[in-house]
């Protein structure tokens, strides 16, 4: 995020709006993932699991999304699910029209189906493909969506590889710098980021870190992040990982993003996680880029208090405003 976004950003939430969407639009998903934070039952916080919560298909889903878009005016939207691949034909009509009114799109898929080739020309879309591990482990946690269908799938793309640490992981030796090794051949893939597992408050889990496993992999991040280009991780946004922020409403990434589910009504809070995250124990890599951004200084100031405040001021206004609508 660079000087002009940040001001970007503070005008959109001294509007009350909040300049970071992130749109759950299918609760489908031909994958079984064990430890997949979207399909437990916290999630949504309801009472609700997303898989029996309504969706949209068709042109119905296109029309909800950019009335959507529109009422809220994003800077940036985050496309998940489910697997928003699951709704390709609707993507292929809702892309073009996102990028006409200026909005700047991240994708994440498992790729478990074939990447349309014009997508590769996009200059707005950013497609992240979700792995877990080395091919041994994410063949069984990930099944369909297995190392040689990725692999396939992908081809002529520019894709962001995005590995999320989870202890099993990390039971094989060298892990992440084989990871790396392998990832860095592949010419279809232009970057990679590591998340660390985040478990929900009291769970326990054989995904989730130790202390000591969490350290290792910091220290192992920094280590490599000189010898793998394709490691387009910060030092600073690294190291985050070892104090991360201590609630939500410390959370930049939180306060400025907007989640919602795939009924296009139901938001998910406190956070993309919803129900009560460990925040102790979060590994979300875009939390950690932005406190990462939040601790530099800014006309003497800290960024993240100028978010902040201005987050607060935000909060404000959409209070007002919803008062005076209601009073029409």
């Amino acid at each position: 995020m660079n000087r002009n976004h940040v001001i970007q950003a503070w005008r959109r939430i001294l509007a009350g709006h909040k300049p970071l969407l992130s749109l759950e639009i299918t609760r489908e998903c031909p994958l079984r993932c064990p430890g997949c934070y979207a399909y437990e039952d916290e999630h949504l916080g309801s009472g609700v699991n997303l898989r029996s919560l309504a969706d949209y298909k068709g042109d119905q889903l296109v029309e909800r999304v950019l009335r959507l878009v529109d009422q809220l005016r994003p800077m940036h939207l985050s496309i998940v699910g489910g697997d928003p691949m699951v709704r390709y034909r609707e993507l292929q009509q809702l892309l073009p029209k996102l990028f006409d009114r200026g909005i700047y799109v991240q994708l994440v898929t498992s790729a478990f189906r074939v990447l349309p080739p014009e997508w590769a020309e996009m200059p707005n879309l950013e497609i992240v493909v979700s792995i877990d591990g080395l091919q041994p482990e994410h063949d069984v946690r990930r099944k369909p969506a297995t190392y040689d269908r990725i692999l396939k799938n992908i081809a002529g793309q520019h894709i962001t590889v995005h590995c999320t640490v989870t202890a099993q992981m990390l039971a094989r030796e060298n892990a992440i710098e084989s990871f790396l090794k392998f990832w860095d051949a592949v010419p279809d893939a232009k970057r990679v980021w590591f998340s660390l597992f985040t478990p929900q408050r009291g769970a326990i889990a054989p995904e989730i870190l130790s202390p000591q496993q969490r350290r290792d992999v910091v220290g192992e991040l920094v280590r490599l992040r000189p010898l793998f280009p394709k490691l387009d991780m910060k030092e600073e946004t690294i190291w985050e990982y070892l104090a991360p922020p201590s609630s939500p409403s410390e959370c930049i990434f939180a306060q400025s993003t907007c989640t919602i589910s795939a009924d296009l009504k139901t938001r998910i809070t406190p956070c993309q996680f919803g129900g009560n995250p460990d925040c102790s124990q979060c590994g979300c890599i875009a939390s950690m880029a932005l406190a990462g951004v939040g601790h530099k200084k800014f006309v003497n100031l800290e960024l993240g208090s100028i978010m902040k405040a201005s987050n607060a001021v935000g909060r404000v206004v959409e209070t007002l405003r919803a008062s005076a609508s209601a009073g029409d």
